[in-house]
């Protein structure tokens, strides 16, 4: 492996895509398959409502997450918030991947609650994929705008 230019993670809001879901998942950075008996068993288990980003809690968490990655040192290279999900292309600015994103999901949580949000935001875990040339790092960066 070679110098690491940045990486892209994505993650989920609270319930909206579980372990098991028809469309398949990701665990220990493997897509797995759906299966029906998981996805329920884990509906069972949700303790919470299910969370999906309205435009203007979108934007809330948007801004938190960039002015948090300039408070850290880190640069956004492409942000694309959607209703149930996240996805974040970072440079490489040297702090070990799970800082940032716990950083991240920390400052959109706090801002999200100082507007009254209660209960869980994000989904625990997160998917990376690392970019280990530029070709890789702009691809990621593309695949995240289109998801604008």
């Amino acid at each position: 492996m070679g110098e690491t230019y940045g990486y892209m993670v994505t993650w989920t809001t609270y319930g909206t895509w579980l372990q098991g879901d028809k469309r398949g998942f990701v665990k220990k950075g493997k897509v797995l398959s759906g299966s029906e008996g998981l996805q329920q068993a884990n509906e069972r288990r949700r303790m919470e409502e299910v969370v999906k980003l309205k435009k203007v809690e979108s934007e809330v968490v948007r801004k938190a997450m960039l002015e948090e990655a300039v408070r850290i040192g880190e640069e956004i290279l492409a942000l694309s918030l959607r209703s149930n999900h996240v996805h974040v292309v970072v440079g490489n600015g040297g702090r070990p991947v799970e800082k940032v994103v716990s950083r991240l999901k920390s400052a959109a949580y706090y801002a999200m609650r100082e507007r009254g949000f209660k209960g869980r935001l994000w989904t625990r875990g997160y998917d990376k994929r690392y970019c280990f040339d530029e070709e890789s790092l702009r691809a990621r960066v593309d695949y995240v705008k289109r998801h604008k």
